[in-house]
């Protein structure tokens, strides 16, 4: 987990308290729950290990994030991947170069929204989303709303 999100490590002490109860829950399709205290806040899916965005809004400087427009708000909550023009229009904002690279995983934040609302892996780096402009960018794994969101291990 460090070793993937080096900005997390200050905070593992607060996120795996001593004493607490982790829980890993096995789902179909290799998915896999890990939970601290009843909170799942890591999944893996094959051998990428991804933050919950419960897990996001406690720590939210710690992952690789970009930010889509206000228009792509209600795609991006109904499960839609995102376009590289919802990424690089008026009030979006991707990181400057040299960014990040195909394959990424990001935390997805809106403008004018305070905590994040998907996250997703990047289906071309920053520099070519910004270059070509057109087509999908980003596939999303995770967003406000859906199953992971609203599972409850009690």
């Amino acid at each position: 987990m460090v070793k993937q999100y080096p900005k997390i490590e200050d905070a593992i002490d607060e996120l795996i308290p001593k004493k607490s109860q982790i829980e890993l829950i096995k789902c179909e399709d290799k998915i896999q729950l890990y939970s601290v205290d009843g909170e799942v806040l890591f999944f893996q899916k094959f051998d990428e290990l991804i933050p919950s965005l419960k897990l996001v809004h406690k720590f939210p400087e710690a992952y690789p994030t970009v930010q889509v427009d206000r228009g792509a708000i209600k795609f991006v909550l109904s499960g839609a991947n995102i376009m590289c023009p919802g990424l690089t229009s008026a009030g979006a904002d991707l990181p400057p170069a040299p960014g990040y690279e195909k394959g990424t995983i990001v935390v997805i934040n809106a403008e004018n929204k305070e905590n994040a609302l998907a996250i997703g892996e990047l289906m071309m780096g920053t520099e070519e989303i910004k270059s070509v402009n057109k087509g999908h960018s980003i596939e999303l794994i995770h967003h406000l709303g859906d199953p992971l969101w609203n599972f409850s291990v009690e």
